[in-house]
């Protein structure tokens, strides 16, 4: 019983002495020794960002069929696994097998799965997107023939965004401990620059040699009717790599545990019911509350831009390909970007710089909204002139600038505010509640937009259009289906009053809890005393 108590007592001391020097912990970020470790994390969040990329082409494919707004925020729900993570999150913080490492025995296995998932994926996926029955770059008068399955899709792709998620919490909590404590704000460059670059290479690399007028145009001396590759031979591909790179951080990379040597506080070990017990005391913390309710409403403002828009700039006949390609010049602006902005999020308020770039990306998203109003007078006979990709890209490029501030900036407020003793656990439900504050909108306003919009037919007025066979009716009768009121610009006005009134009540609270010190964030010493009890 003596030797308990002396391991309380000195848990109890070291823990006061943490508690005090909270601040201290925050110091001037010192990378020797820890280049590598990030070019790791770099290189994990960019696995991470593959399928997230490829599960955002398949709307895109979707789309080619002449897929409805409702059907695509049915596919939209693939993506909620990021925001529901934190539901088994406790399960991957307290199990594990210590001698391979807390993290790596949910990483190693995750990532086998993903690799094997791809791989058996790609034997059937284009069979379930109709690519047997129709061309991917098929126009909507095809879409009929298509034989896409939206439910199945769906539930595919969300079992592998939930993969994802779960090497999300693994490398999250990670990257608390692989780095000197006075360097984890930069584990949220390293996410969001490494996400970056795994989205262009399963999106936008994926879109772009796929086009075959792309190919055509850059890569081949030869013209040919299809692109480099397929969605089936991508997906082999990426599992491959997988399966190849997974084996080599099994073998190569050691995983340490915790020092207080490199600013690391004591990490505690607890079975699943205590860590669910953990989760209930970090959300019942009133500055959690707080953050809660900033999370979860913050991004409905720029939903309408954000889900909608481009799908709109597809419907007025801006090219597919052509949209996913305006990626690639802004490619270099997102990588380097993350990276010029984490200076100014590594102190104690990072926060500062997620509250000047919301009025920009408000502003920005009124702009997108004009570009949408005016395309259809520019574009005529499916012609493009150069100087509206110009507008596309000037627009888009300062919009990734204001989205990407936001991003590192409270990805640098997690890090700085999460308790590494619990940093599975902590680090993931700040993150699954970020990510549920963009999903559920999106979901809602893609939902919305049909019902919002008024159509009618062009050779009878009592004919609104509203189903398929109302379509087909009025363009058997020679008419055509006109959009009277479009919901999209509702949606925008709804969401520009809804953003102004948000920023308004959210800068006030966001700063209260940016001047709270790091010891109103931590719940482990309070867990950790009742767990030595």
């Amino acid at each position: 019983m003596s030797n308990r108590r002396k391991k309380t007592d000195r848990v109890d001391r070291e823990s006061l002495l943490l508690t005090v020097n909270d601040e201290e912990k925050h110091e001037k970020s010192d990378l020797r020794g820890d280049w590598g470790n990030i070019a790791i994390l770099f290189f994990l969040y960019l696995l991470q960002g593959i399928p997230i990329g490829l599960a955002s082409a398949i709307p895109m494919l979707l789309q080619n069929r002449g897929a409805s707004y409702k059907q695509q925020a049915e596919f939209s729900f693939a993506h909620w696994p990021f925001s529901l993570k934190l539901l088994w999150a406790p399960i991957v913080d307290s199990l594990f097998w210590k001698r391979f490492g807390r993290r790596k025995s949910w990483l190693i296995p995750t990532q086998y799965l993903i690799g094997i998932f791809m791989l058996i994926l790609s034997l059937h996926v284009n069979r379930w997107l109709g690519a047997e029955n129709s061309s991917i770059n098929d126009d909507h008068s095809n879409a009929e023939s298509s034989t896409f399955n939206i439910p199945l899709l769906t539930c595919i792709f969300f079992m592998l965004n939930f993969l994802a998620a779960t090497q999300d919490i693994a490398v999250d909590g990670w990257a608390l401990t692989m780095l000197k404590r006075c360097n984890v704000g930069h584990a949220s460059t390293c996410n969001s620059v490494g996400q970056t670059a795994g989205y262009f290479l399963g999106y936008v690399a994926f879109m772009a040699l796929e086009s075959a007028e792309f190919c055509n145009s850059y890569l081949r001396s030869e013209p040919a009717p299809e692109g480099l590759v397929n969605l089936s031979g991508y997906l082999w591909f990426w599992g491959i790599v997988f399966l190849v790179t997974t084996t080599l951080v099994a073998l190569c990379k050691r995983e340490l545990a915790p020092s207080i040597d490199r600013g690391h506080e004591e990490h505690l070990e607890l079975d699943i019911k205590q860590t669910y017990h953990l989760l209930l005391d970090i959300i019942k913390m009133k500055p959690i509350l707080t953050l809660v309710a900033i999370l979860l409403t913050a991004k409905a403002g720029f939903a309408a831009c954000d889900a909608v828009t481009s799908l709109k700039l597809i419907d007025a006949g801006v090219p597919k390909d052509k949209l996913a390609l305006l990626v690639v010049p802004l490619v270099p602006l997102q990588i380097v970007l993350p990276l010029a902005i984490s200076k100014y999020t590594a102190g104690t308020r990072p926060m500062e710089v997620y509250l000047k770039a919301i009025p920009y990306r408000i502003a920005l998203t009124l702009a997108a909204a004009g570009i949408v109003w005016i395309t259809p007078a520019i574009i005529r006979d499916h012609h493009v002139p150069y100087y509206y990709y110009i507008l596309l890209l000037t627009n888009y490029g300062l919009y990734q600038i204001a989205l990407y501030s936001m991003f590192v900036a409270v990805m640098a407020f997690f890090a700085r505010i999460s308790d590494p003793a619990v940093g599975g656990t902590y680090m993931t439900l700040l993150n699954t509640l970020s990510n549920l504050g963009g999903n559920w909108p999106t979901t809602v306003v893609l939902w919305l937009v049909d019902y919002l919009t008024w159509k009618r037919c062009s050779n009878a007025t009592e004919n609104d259009c509203s189903e398929a066979a109302l379509k087909e009716t009025c363009s058997a009768g020679g008419g055509k289906c006109t959009i009277m009121i479009d919901g999209y610009y509702i949606e925008i006005f709804i969401c520009l009053l809804y953003g102004l009134l948000w920023y308004r009540w959210g800068s006030g609270k966001i700063r209260q809890l940016q001047e709270l010190p790091l010891k109103a964030w931590r719940v482990a010493r309070r867990v950790q005393r009742a767990h030595s009890s």
